[in-house]
């Protein structure tokens, strides 16, 4: 597995992301350097700031990159997962809803290659549990055999509960996302029942899938999220199973 150098890239042109994102066109199927940019941008990427390579600085000398580079080894060997390529860049430090809910990081993952979007104030546990979470969603994409083009509400929401309850086994409930401690066990059992059940096969192309995982004015905050984490881990509670047990699993086997 191969962390990029993308501290190198930084300190030449941090201050001309586009011009970053051109080293990255080869992986994104054609796609102009300016549209990966709006793209890493929605998910978390840095917009430049005037003290720019000062958090560059400060990351190498957390030693991030090699850090990363080691725990990835770990994670590959631990899953049999797929080699990839994977990209750090500064997180954005003007989002206050990533600062207030996610602590300033925040990750995107393909089935190819996967992001890390941190700040100079993540810690190396919170740091490993990001990429626990993202690098266990490319193994699912990789082991589950259906295009996430096609992924459905119940398809995504155990994608994210797998990887959550990944990082619960590797690191404790002291790493978990808070999202994962919004709702009592009976709220999460009703909200299963009454907003996931009815629209599960809703695709990902659909607006209500984006709502109902992170919430709207209709649903509660991350309710797709926080079902989905009760849902996969009270089916390893109650079948003795592990995250790695449940790579290639099919959905529809989880009830509550």
């Amino acid at each position: 597995m191969s962390v990029m150098r993308t501290d190198k890239w930084l300190l030449e042109a941090y201050e001309r992301p586009i011009e970053l994102c051109e080293k990255l066109r080869e992986l994104f199927d054609g796609a102009y350097a300016s549209e990966i940019y709006d793209y890493l941008l929605l998910h978390g990427m840095y917009s430049p700031s005037t003290n720019g390579k000062d958090r560059i600085i400060k990351l190498q000398s957390n030693q991030v990159w090699g850090m990363v580079q080691n725990e990835a080894q770990i994670l590959q060997n631990m899953w049999k997962g797929p080699d990839i390529p994977i990209f750090i860049f500064p997180s954005d430090d003007s989002n206050q809803t990533m600062k207030i809910d996610f602590n300033g990081k925040s990750g995107l993952s393909f089935k190819d290659k996967l992001f890390l979007f941190i700040s100079e104030q993540n810690t190396e546990a919170e740091i490993k549990s990001l990429l626990t979470h993202e690098y266990n969603h490319v193994c699912r994409l990789n082991y589950y055999p259906k295009h996430e083009d096609d992924y459905t509400l119940l398809d995504t929401i155990i994608l994210e509960g797998l990887a959550e309850n990944a990082v619960r086994e590797r690191f404790g409930e002291e790493f978990l996302s808070s999202w994962t401690s919004f709702y009592t066990d009976k709220e999460l059992l009703k909200m299963w029942k009454k907003l996931i059940i009815p629209n599960r096969s809703i695709l990902k192309t659909d607006l209500k899938h984006h709502n109902l995982l992170y919430g709207s004015p209709l649903y509660p905050k991350m309710a797709g999220y926080s079902v989905g984490y009760f849902l996969v881990k009270k089916h390893m509670e109650n079948n003795d199973l592990t995250s790695k047990d449940l790579l290639s699993a099919e959905p529809e086997q989880y009830s509550l």
